[in-house]
């Protein structure tokens, strides 16, 4: 050991200061609002933590549990229950860091590749905005890493127990989402690494044994995605991700649409704002260095990007930048291989778009740690999580709010209706407020023309009464407020729209508000 580190304690120090900006992460987790699909897994991991007869929830809306599994053993236990999300992230993140370590180092054997490739991972925005986030994406893409790793030594050694932990890797990625399934049809793809003899009876043989090894990895694999079947809604996996994909026959019917347009928004968007673009020259140069020693290697690490990209750009009928994440840590492998360059002048240039990639991508993080809204982000994330419904904005603080109100009358009634019934609205509000009693929060639908009824009846039965609803599904005009009976507690805006026209938007102006109301009128309201 001591000899190890004597030999190796540059690479150790250097090491050490990457994970420890990896963890930069940390600060300022829950300065994003709570996300509509974060609001929904949290909420269901409180539900299934709670209620044992719950632990498949999940499956209702066609969903894979593994993250929310983990994150019902502990939500309960912290404070803030968006943080407790966004941690199991993190985790996810640094565990996928490890996994580019580890894959490269395992194919190029070079420190020094291996160290630049965890860095373009740690830096580039594309993993840091998502690891901060309690979704799904950034625990697929742990899961995919590592997939890949095992699967690569158990090509390279035949032995079982490593075939064993690949299955075991890729049945938590098929516990987790649905592209899993990509994973699990590239395995074999890693055969290529693989000591071909090159005796015709020698081959044969050394293909039979690694046929023989994907059996216990399959076995292994979909033997964890079939404890799912002990749940009811198992079949709503397959129905909900019809929701998502189009038909086998929408290859040959219009090809074209929207696989061109997907194409180029990756390549010509996603990459150039959130790579951030000298990515692009970085793998560019990362082939270059390796294609002649490493073609085998770089050839596998393609397959493993660029085939679910393909068909997902093919297929998806709904397609933002997280459901590529999981395919990025090939990318990021493939630009570290740029160190290795033999020819000097070329070795230069990619330590020179290194030196801006770094700059460009910590200029862009440190926007995601400060001031989101300035953050370029492509239209469709920036919609997302900053302008739309979809945005949490005002949430946390109308949480603390009611609570307030509890603490100051705790025998005290509050009934709080929503907008909608599902998503950012109610569950954003209840993952925050599930463990006070007398606090209910209902949805109550959407585009409102008038205090919904079963508000009404809360109001008129004497209980206190609350409506949170964005600007964009209210159709009542702010002069009309008073005699609707609602009275203004607070207004929270959200990110400026980009890229829309403003008159889509009526009096409102060019950005959604998210309205605190508290139901409120001199008589009875009238049903």
């Amino acid at each position: 050991m001591r000899k190890f580190v004597r030999v190796n304690w540059i690479y150790i120090l250097v090491g050490l200061g990457i994970v420890l900006l990896y963890f930069v992460r940390l600060y300022h987790l829950t300065i994003l609002p709570v996300f509509a699909d974060e609001a929904i897994y949290i909420r269901w991991s409180q539900i299934m933590s709670a209620e044992s007869t719950l632990r498949f929830l999940p499956l209702s809306d066609g969903k894979q549990p593994l993250f929310m599994w983990i994150l019902m053993f502990y939500v309960r236990r912290m404070s803030d229950p968006l943080v407790a999300g966004r941690l199991l992230s993190v985790a996810s993140g640094f565990g996928t860091m490890i996994g580019v370590f580890a894959v490269s180092y395992l194919l190029f054997k070079n420190k020094i590749a291996s160290l630049i490739a965890s860095l373009i991972y740690v830096l580039s925005p594309f993993s840091f905005f998502f690891d901060r986030l309690s979704l799904v994406d950034s625990f697929l893409a742990m899961f995919g890493v590592w997939t890949l790793f095992f699967a690569i030594l158990t090509a390279k050694t035949k032995r079982l127990d490593f075939a064993m932990i690949t299955g075991f890797a890729l049945g938590g990625a098929l516990l987790t989402k649905t592209p899993a399934l990509f994973m699990s049809l590239l395995v074999p793809t890693v055969w290529i690494l693989s000591d071909c003899p090159k005796d015709k009876k020698k081959l044969l043989s050394h293909l039979f044994h690694l046929s023989i090894l994907l059996i216990p990895t399959y076995l292994i694999a979909y033997g964890l995605y079939n404890i799912l079947r002990l749940g009811p809604n198992f079949n709503l996996i397959s129905s909900r991700n019809e929701d998502y994909v189009f038909p086998i026959s929408h290859l040959w019917l219009n090809p074209k649409d929207p696989f061109i347009f997907h194409i180029e928004e990756i390549f010509k968007d996603w990459f150039i704002k959130m790579g951030p673009w000298p990515i692009l020259f970085i793998w560019l140069l990362g082939y270059l260095a390796g294609l002649k020693k490493y073609w085998k290697e770089l050839l596998l690490l393609t397959a493993w990007f660029l085939f679910p990209v393909l068909v997902q750009s093919e297929y998806a009928k709904v397609f933002t930048v997280r459901y590529i994440l999981y395919t990025l840590p090939p990318v990021f492998i493939i630009s570290g291989l740029g160190s290795l360059n033999k020819n000097r002048y070329i070795k230069i240039l990619y330590y020179v778009f290194l030196v801006i990639f770094a700059g460009t991508a910590i200029f862009f993080d440190c926007r995601l740690l400060t001031n989101p809204d300035k953050a370029n982000l492509p239209s469709s994330e920036r919609s997302g999580y900053l302008e739309e419904w979809t945005a949490g904005t005002g949430i946390y603080e109308v949480a603390s709010f009611i609570k307030n109100e509890h603490i100051a009358n705790p025998n005290e009634k509050i009934v709080v209706g929503t907008e909608g019934y599902f998503g950012t609205l109610p569950d954003g509000l209840q993952i925050y407020l599930n463990n006070i009693p007398n606090v209910t929060v209902i949805g109550t639908g959407l585009d409102f023309n008038d205090v919904p009824n079963e508000l009404k009846v809360s109001f008129n039965s004497g209980t206190k009464t609350y409506l949170v609803v964005n600007s964009s599904r209210l159709k009542i005009k702010p002069g009309d407020f008073s005699s609707k009976g609602l009275k203004v507690v607070a207004t929270y805006k959200k990110a400026d729209r980009r890229e829309k026209d403003t008159h889509e938007y009526k009096w409102y102006g060019p950005f959604d508000t998210f309205y605190f109301f508290e139901i409120e009128s001199p008589s009875k309201l009238g049903i």
